[in-house]
């Protein structure tokens, strides 16, 4: 869709859906951190750390090769598949809080998928070089295309092909970590680490958490339609 000009592409009412996505990323960014932030008060009965959660959780799971690692930081605790290692953030990995357990189990939840040879967490490990390439190169490639043959040439599309990897990114992204939460609340349950009103705040915790993961689609699927809708179709004056 073309408004008139080049300033048309960029002050235009597609910007709504920038605006939206931005909302909705920063509305789930804020619900798991006061959702965290409440259970992070919730002493766990077992007063079990983080950390030790994860070892248990692990090594019931027949799992000795993954180290359980400090890293700095709010909320940046990740499982990382090179290096075999749960990293937990320095509020979840000393804490013996049940939002602390939960999000403890929940990356222990991505180990167990590495070990089992998970397939969503597979593709989307392929996927990870090829969609970073993709999501830095689109925006490059369209807008040379725009100025080389305008809306719609084919350096364009290809523009617009590049930037769909990172839609296919968050959409793997989804039953990866789903999986993972739940994988983690069965486990904390069977292990008789956490009791059932314990899972109850596990649960709101990781919900939380798995939100952050709808909205970032949502806001890159918005961004999608909204470069197809500027730079996909033939210009309107031609």
């Amino acid at each position: 869709m073309y408004y008139g000009g080049m300033m048309g592409y960029f002050f235009d009412p597609t910007w709504i859906f920038v605006l939206i996505g931005a909302v909705l990323s920063m509305a789930a960014s804020a619900r798991v951190t006061s959702t965290f932030n409440k259970y992070s008060k919730v002493r766990s009965m077992s007063g079990m750390t983080g950390a030790e959660a994860a070892k248990r959780l692990l090594n019931s799971q027949g799992i000795y090769d993954v180290d359980v690692r400090a890293v700095s930081g709010k909320l940046s605790d990740h499982y990382d598949p090179r290096s075999k290692t749960v990293n937990l953030s320095d509020s979840v990995f000393g804490s013996t809080s049940v939002a602390a357990i939960g999000v403890a189990a929940h990356e222990c939840g991505h180990a167990m998928q590495d070990h089992n040879g998970y397939v969503p967490l597979r593709l989307r490990g392929a996927i990870v070089p090829v969609s970073n390439i993709g999501s830095q190169a689109a925006f490059p490639v369209i807008l040379l295309g725009f100025f080389i043959g305008g809306a719609g040439s084919p350096l364009v599309n290809i523009g617009l092909i590049l930037f769909s990897l990172a839609v296919l990114f968050q959409l793997v992204t989804l039953p990866v970590e789903f999986n993972a939460s739940r994988r983690a609340v069965t486990l904390l349950g069977s292990v008789g680490i956490l009791g059932d009103e314990e899972l109850g705040h596990t649960k709101k915790v990781l919900g939380a958490a798995a939100l952050t993961y709808v909205a970032a689609l949502a806001a890159t699927v918005l961004q999608l339609l909204r470069l197809v809708l500027l730079f996909g179709g033939r210009r309107n004056n031609d």
